[in-house]
């Protein structure tokens, strides 16, 4: 059986970036090598795998990965240090009152 990854990358200037593969391996070379100069970890080298969690479904992979991207930053790092106890707070709305 296939495993599929979403992985976390922390990018050289400090943000985030997201992905799904089937080889996590080789999927960090490709970025630590700028394989697509276009790309947005191209320009943000090097790049640090932070976090990754894998699925035996592809369409779970994919569904997690845009679940991910959509998170705020705070939310991400939650997820990246295991705190998830507080992931349901940081999907709250903060109001002004």
């Amino acid at each position: 059986m296939k495993t599929f990854y979403v992985y976390i990358l922390l990018c050289s200037d400090g943000t985030y970036y997201t992905g799904m593969t089937s080889d996590i391996d080789k999927r960090y070379i490709q970025h630590q090598t700028a394989k697509d100069p276009t790309s947005y970890t191209a320009k943000r080298l090097p790049v640090e795998l932070l976090f990754y969690c894998s699925f035996s479904s592809p369409y779970i992979a994919a569904q997690k990965e845009v679940q991910i991207k959509s998170w705020s930053k705070a939310k991400k790092l939650a997820l990246i240090e295991n705190r998830f106890e507080d992931l349901p707070n940081l999907a709250k709305k903060r109001f002004k009152l």
